[in-house]
């Protein structure tokens, strides 16, 4: 059974994106809507988004999962797919999007992703809340809400999971190394801030140096970050030195 008058929202949440945020909008001409988050903007992104769309939110939110689930609240499509401003969605991608919304009986899906590091094609290796092979990013609306935290808030689903989708989107993670540690050094200070909200401090650091290996085996070894060279290890590392970051700020840090 099809059903084809479902509308699509794409929705967009960004924080001064006006490098990146035109070529992103442009793939996502399929969509019957557009939805822009505006998250404390202070550059060009409004005007850029105005171009694509009038179904624009502006705003100010300190926690992550409060304004995607605002973006999702103000789409009106019957379902949502989510993309940051550093993704594009090819053209195939865009028609398994529309048919799968047309004929699935499932109510939501996980998307593959095609990491980039500046032109660097890097597949193998992401994961220990460092980088994504794979997200839910198309859903019924009322399937997915984000717990409220800064950085990779939890999730809570309604419904059934669906299978995954066959082709990929493309992410342009990090232009380079530095760009790599700059996430790490931001992703460690925005999660102590929540460790420091709940009163936490993710374990002793024992247990971290025991998380640190672990998540270097996983991420080189079993995700067979290895393949990828230098680029493999550097992700491993990252993935290994989060938790203990997180950690030590929570601990050391006051803010």
């Amino acid at each position: 059974m099809t059903h084809p008058h479902l509308r699509l929202s794409a929705l967009v949440v960004v924080h001064n994106e006006e490098k990146r945020l035109q070529a992103c909008l442009e793939r996502l001409s399929f969509a019957d809507e557009i939805v822009v988050v505006l998250d404390k903007c202070t550059d060009g992104s409004k005007a850029i988004a105005a171009r694509f769309t009038d179904r624009l939110l502006e705003g100010r939110w300190d926690m992550e999962g409060e304004r995607r689930n605002t973006g999702i609240a103000f789409c009106t499509g019957d379902w949502v797919l989510e993309v940051d401003a550093d993704e594009h969605i090819p053209p195939e991608l865009a028609v398994e999007i529309r048919a799968t919304i047309d004929s699935t009986t499932f109510d939501w899906h996980e998307i593959l992703v095609d990491n980039y590091i500046g032109e660097r094609l890097v597949r193998h290796g992401w994961g220990g809340s460092f980088g994504k092979a794979a997200y839910p990013g198309l859903f019924r609306k009322e399937a997915k809400t984000w717990g409220n935290d800064r950085v990779h808030p939890s999730l809570i689903w309604r419904g059934r999971k669906g299978p995954m989708l066959k082709n990929r989107i493309n992410h342009y993670v990090d232009r380079n190394i530095s760009d790599m540690i700059r996430r790490l050094d931001n992703y460690s200070t925005a999660k102590a801030r929540d460790l420091r909200d709940r009163g936490e401090t993710w374990g002793s650091t024992a247990s971290n140096v025991r998380r640190m290996a672990s998540r270097f085996w996983k991420c080189y070894v079993s995700r067979r970050g290895y393949r990828e060279g230098g680029y493999g290890f550097i992700i491993a590392v990252c993935a290994a030195l989060y938790p203990m970051l997180s950690h030590l700020k929570a601990r050391l840090e006051k803010e």
